[in-house]
């Protein structure tokens, strides 16, 4: 081979190769010039890249990511998400009983609001890997839940659904870990005791097995302490049913043993497992939120859908409106000086359309299932309490629904009926609820209405003990004496269930207040116009009928006015016949002499 020169190559391997060379440079000046580099798209196309794909540093990752500034785009609002979940995540597992208190603050200045399905995710995965720091956990969500209100009320209803369907499928591990969150939960304050006591009668009422036991057990241990003080008839009640599954079920000698252990525990009062420990004890009782979520209601849902990314065409609005929120909880100076009229104006515009959204969003319950919650709320209340003090402060707790405070009158006098006894402890109850306000006290005369109008429907023990609770609330002033108005005391307007009842009332008043302040409250100048169709006088015929009936139960010195009204009247005389007519009889009367 020769050269340009006619001269022959030394190296032909080298004179191929400089040929090769300067093909591939004629090439490339003809190839059309490469795009802009797009960072968007870059990061677009990492992101959507398979897992074991090229490896990238991390330098050239934040490079990439600093140079997507637009907050409207996708790619920047993903990159968002991602630190959110990161930071969560981080801060959850470097949680403990010593740095809690400054950890707390560094998770407010996170988007709890957009990210509490990271938040429920991530405290989940990270309590069931390490049961101890559950107390941790708990006393962390208790914090956040008194200034974030759904993010607790998240969790729990994640906790119920995970520890439902774990008991569907006896997965025991799940359970246990549920089981000990809700648990923790529970004597925190954030979930209500009503789902602590289903969660053990579900474990031990239905089919008891040594797996349910063993965990109702364990969930004992975390929980007893607090039931044994808030709820204490619930209580003894489930230590019955331990105690029935030790002598007559036949279930493993471990468990056996577990439950005895339990009872030791029990009769050491829960020394080793306290309601909250000391260092974790961080928030005030009056500012806690209890959420109220039962075991058996299906409408609850988890919102898998928090936990995944997803575009969000108004983010700078919310994340100011997240800002102001995070300055009123740590203190911080709301909005910044920067910010235009014109900018504030449109924030509050965009709020006010949000709220118009989620007015039009309210979906109304048809089928009254919160109307039966509630009332099964109320009535357990009512039974895991000890004394009417203690159920008093219960009630006023729970959060009633605006217009279903009738609902927690109608069940305190129902639960009164049902007893088998009259029980003062009702009573006492509506006594207290009467002075508290005068809400309840007109709420409570208007039951006394509709009571008297319905009395009929009611067998006789109910009936009593619907006319001694009344009673009571009469002599004690709970409730205005002007109330007997409803009362018509003659042939045709009464029943004799009502004529039971208003027999029962006056002589649970006379037993109460005695004869004599009964007879001076019925004679009492103010009352009387109320007291009208209790003593008639429209009519002799029920002035006598009221007299006697009076008089037969014993309440005869109450008539007194009416017998004196009765003497005073003028006697009506039959007119005498006419004298022809007289005359004429008695000639008939001679005619038909023998």
């Amino acid at each position: 081979m020769r050269n340009d020169f006619g001269l022959p190559d030394v190296d032909p391997e080298r004179a191929a190769e400089r040929i090769r060379q300067l093909e591939a440079r004629s090439a490339m000046k003809d190839e059309p010039a490469k795009p802009a580099f797009d960072p968007k798209a870059e990061y677009e196309k990492l992101l959507t890249m398979r897992s074991g794909g090229t490896y990238i540093p991390p330098a050239r990752l934040r490079a990439l990511q600093s140079q997507i500034t637009d907050k409207t785009s996708k790619e920047y609002q993903r990159m968002a998400w991602e630190q959110l979940k990161k930071s969560i995540n981080g801060l959850i597992n470097k949680v403990n009983t010593s740095n809690i208190k400054s950890i707390v603050p560094d998770l407010f200045q996170e988007n709890l609001i957009r990210g509490r399905g990271l938040y429920c995710r991530s405290i989940m995965k990270a309590q069931a890997a390490a049961l101890t720091y559950t107390p941790v956990y708990a006393a962390m969500t208790a914090i956040i839940n008194t200034k974030l209100p759904q993010v607790g009320e998240l969790l729990v209803k994640r906790l119920v659904i995970q520890f439902r369907k774990a008991f569907k499928r006896n997965d025991k591990a799940v359970c246990l870990s549920s089981t000990t969150f809700i648990a923790h939960l529970v004597n925190q304050q954030v979930a209500h005791e009503v789902l602590a006591l289903e969660i053990l009668m579900l474990l031990l009422m239905q089919n008891a097995t040594d797996d349910s036991v063993e965990i109702a057990v364990g969930f004992m241990r975390e929980v007893g302490a607090y039931l044994a003080e808030m709820s204490t008839k619930a209580n003894e009640a489930i230590y019955d049913a331990f105690r029935n599954i030790l002598h007559e079920s036949s279930i493993d000698k471990r468990v056996q043993y577990m439950i005895e252990v339990l009872f030791q525990v029990r009769r050491d009062k829960y020394k080793d497992n306290p309601i909250v420990r000391e260092e974790l004890d961080l928030v005030e009782e009056e500012d806690q939120i209890t959420h109220q979520i039962n075991i058996s209601d299906d409408s609850i849902e988890s919102q898998d859908t928090l936990n995944v990314f997803k575009f969000d065409p108004h983010y700078e609005e919310h994340e100011n409106l997240y800002k102001r929120t995070r300055a009123e909880i740590l203190g911080e100076e709301s909005g910044s000086e920067g910010e235009d009229g014109s900018d504030e104006e449109d924030e509050e515009e965009s709020d006010e359309e949000q709220d118009e959204k989620e007015k039009q969003l309210l979906i109304q319950d048809q089928s009254n299932t919160n109307l039966v919650n509630l009332r099964r709320t109320i009535y357990l209340t009512i039974m895991s309490s000890i004394d009417f003090e203690e159920c008093c402060h219960k009630l006023m707790k729970i959060t009633l629904p605006p217009g279903q405070e009738p609902e927690l009158v109608s069940m305190i006098v129902e639960c009164c009926s049902q007893e088998r006894t009259y029980a003062k402890f009702y009573g006492n109850i509506g006594e207290r609820f009467c002075k508290l306000n005068r809400l309840w006290q007109d709420l409570f005369e208007k039951s006394f209405t509709n009571y008297y109008e319905t009395i009929h429907r009611y067998e006789i023990n109910r009936l009593r003990n619907i006319a001694r609770f009344f009673g009571h609330q009469l002599a004690n002033d709970a409730i205005g004496w002007q109330s007997l108005n409803i009362i018509h005391l003659n042939e045709e307007e009464t029943t004799s269930s009502s004529r039971i009842f208003i027999k029962i009332l006056f002589q649970d008043l006379a037993e109460q207040m005695t004869m004599k302040k009964v007879v001076e409250r019925l004679n009492d100048p103010f009352l009387a116009e109320s007291f009208a169709g209790l003593f008639p006088r429209d009519n002799p015929r029920n002035t006598r009928f009221a007299i006697n009936y009076f008089t037969s139960i014993g309440m005869g010195a109450v008539t007194e006015g009416l017998r004196e009204f009765l003497q005073s009247m003028p006697k009506q005389t039959v007119p005498a016949l006419p004298e022809p007519e007289r005359k004429k009889r008695k000639k008939l009367q001679l005619f038909q002499e023998p």
